[in-house]
């Protein structure tokens, strides 16, 4: 992803998500993704925009890329920034982590386009939402996972 201080979003990984060796299903990236998203606008202060129904994205695009696997009980550590801003469309780069190891076991990149919330037609990002997106909520943390334990000191 290359952002220095990213957005990081904690989460752990419950029995439901992972098969019978106790390893996370593939489909269930996608679904951390998208709830680590929500996150990641409600640090950046737009997440209001988008629930009061004026605003809306739609994903065009996701690519995931396994290098190791997550399992059962382990917290994840997402960092998450916006790539690439487009007229209508933003690309949003989510790396996984076990929470304390430097490693990336998962790469995600997610492409979302801008839409009125009422008739789905494209917009272009509004300079509010450009300027919140690029600032990403650097440094920032939101922890689903209660992970004081598992995380080492904050990296740069």
């Amino acid at each position: 992803m290359g952002t220095l201080n990213p957005f990081r979003y904690y989460l752990r990984v419950r029995y439901v998500e992972c098969d019978a060796q106790k390893v996370v299903f593939n489909s269930r990236y996608g679904e951390y993704v998208d709830v680590s998203i929500n996150e990641f606008l409600r640090a950046i202060g737009v997440l209001p925009d988008f629930l009061d129904g004026h605003l809306d994205f739609q994903l065009v695009k996701q690519t995931i890329e396994w290098k190791a696997p997550a399992r059962f009980d382990q917290v994840l550590e997402l960092s998450i920034a916006a790539t690439r801003l487009g007229t209508t469309s933003f690309t949003i780069g989510t790396d996984f982590r076990i929470a304390g190891d430097d490693r990336i076991i998962v790469s995600a990149e997610t492409v979302y386009v801008l839409v009125d919330g009422r008739t789905l037609t494209k917009l272009p990002l509004g300079d509010t939402l450009r300027a919140a997106l690029q600032a990403g909520a650097a440094g920032r943390t939101t922890d689903h996972a209660a992970c004081e334990p598992y995380v080492s000191a904050p990296r740069s």
